[in-house]
């Protein structure tokens, strides 16, 4: 897929709220098609190591051969972050991607809904939850829908997203128009717990985790015959530790809550490495090991 350029593109104005893996991910790729981008998150630690995590994506991407067409430096330079929401004000577009919990999510687009112009459109870069619960926080919910970007936001060209029950057409074109303005595409598909990415994804995270967990194989071979058995790119379990294995607990007990599904709920092995820090590449393990090395492959 090509890769817009910055000068051929109309400017906007881009707000995200979260500074987290996902959060910064998603502000580089704006960033990077030559859009003025504002990251908030209300906690220090995240905005203190935030513009390091932004640059240490850029030279991830060059090594991908995905540089951004006008350098790294300027890049960055279009990323700004702040904890006050109130900066937001002014931006024609607004993505979502606090933790993944429904009250904390519900009370952003609370806020959202008083601080930004009607004409604002709102989407959630929500893991599992149904759009039509955070929706529902404002008064016109057609302005709100889903934008399931993938790990990592610079590295992939299409995401999923969610038509929620009252998604307007105009909302999903101004989506598109953003998406292709970064050389992506997303993929529509309805409302449900989980969509069918991360309905289906999950699913197999856990039952994999809980393969290694019963002593039937480790996770490297685990990983191994689902990449030269199935073809895949990347195994399970590696797939989480990218995700993040934090990420990958919350979005289990958001499908767990709103399926009642018994197979969503996190087998031990996965809630004692969260409990334990090993929380993926992020942190230089989680079901593997990584370095440097590892991480640019």
């Amino acid at each position: 897929m090509s890769h817009a350029t910055p000068s051929l593109i109309p400017r906007r104005t881009v707000g995200v709220i979260g500074a987290g893996t996902m959060g910064v991910g998603v502000a580089h790729r704006l960033a990077a098609a030559g859009h003025d981008v504002t990251v908030v998150d209300p906690v220090p630690e995240a905005l203190a190591t935030a513009v390091d995590r932004l640059r240490a994506g850029l030279r991830m991407a060059t090594l991908m051969r995905r540089p951004p067409a006008d350098g790294a430096v300027r890049t960055a330079e279009r990323v700004r972050f702040c904890a006050d929401l109130a900066q937001l004000r002014g931006a024609s577009f607004v993505v979502e991607c606090a933790r993944e919990s429904i009250p904390v999510k519900q009370e952003v687009f609370r806020s959202l809904n008083t601080l930004l112009t009607p004409t604002t459109t709102l989407a959630t870069c929500t893991s599992a939850i149904p759009v039509g619960l955070l929706a529902e926080q404002v008064d016109d919910p057609g302005r709100v829908l889903g934008m399931h970007f993938m790990n990592p936001a610079y590295a992939k060209d299409t995401i999923e997203m969610i038509r929620g029950k009252h998604t307007g057409e105009q909302t999903l074109d101004d989506a598109h128009a953003l998406l292709a303005s970064m050389g992506m595409q997303g993929i529509v598909v309805n409302d449900a717990p989980g969509f069918v990415s991360n309905r289906l994804s999950h699913a197999t995270f856990n039952d994999a985790a809980a393969v290694v967990q019963a002593g039937t194989a480790d996770a490297a071979t685990v990983d191994r015959l689902f990449q030269e058995c199935f073809g895949h790119a990347m195994g399970p379990l590696r797939t989480a530790d990218l995700i993040g294995l934090d990420t990958v607990v919350d979005t289990l007990h958001v499908l767990h809550e709103l399926t009642g599904d018994a197979r969503f709920t996190p087998c031990t092995l996965l809630t004692d490495l969260v409990a334990a820090g090993r929380l993926g590449r992020k942190s230089g393990q989680g079901f593997h090991r990584y370095t440097p090395a590892t991480m640019a492959s």
